[in-house]
């Protein structure tokens, strides 16, 4: 049976920005592709300014991943609601994504190589 989630390592440097500022920017950033979704990156957490972050109780559930928990970014400008999302303990095939951050692209949140 083939996977249906591959996790890879990107290349380059990666930054998240939102509401006009710099979440995070990092080098050790990694892609999960879903099926035949676009790739999505997620950011180590201890390269993403957490003081931008507050949990949510919102939680969604990935049938190949597990549990994702939430998070609202606060920006000077707006709040993004639930606009990050993060597996604590992930399955099996996903376990590299533990202690990792996804950021919903949207109006004002962009995640780009730079």
């Amino acid at each position: 049976m083939m996977n249906h989630i591959t996790i890879r390592p990107t290349e380059g440097t990666w930054v998240i920005r939102a509401g006009g500022a710099v979440l995070g920017e990092s080098n050790r950033t990694l892609e999960l592709t879903e099926g035949d979704m676009p790739g999505q990156i997620f950011f180590p957490r201890e390269d993403i300014a957490m003081a931008f972050l507050e949990p949510s109780d919102y939680r969604t559930i990935n049938q190949h991943i597990g549990e994702a928990t939430h998070f609202t970014i606060a920006s000077k400008s707006r709040s993004y609601e639930n606009a990050v999302l993060s597996y604590e303990s992930p399955k099996d095939e996903a376990a590299p994504l533990a202690g990792y951050l996804a950021f919903q692209v949207q109006d004002g949140v962009a995640v780009e190589q730079v």
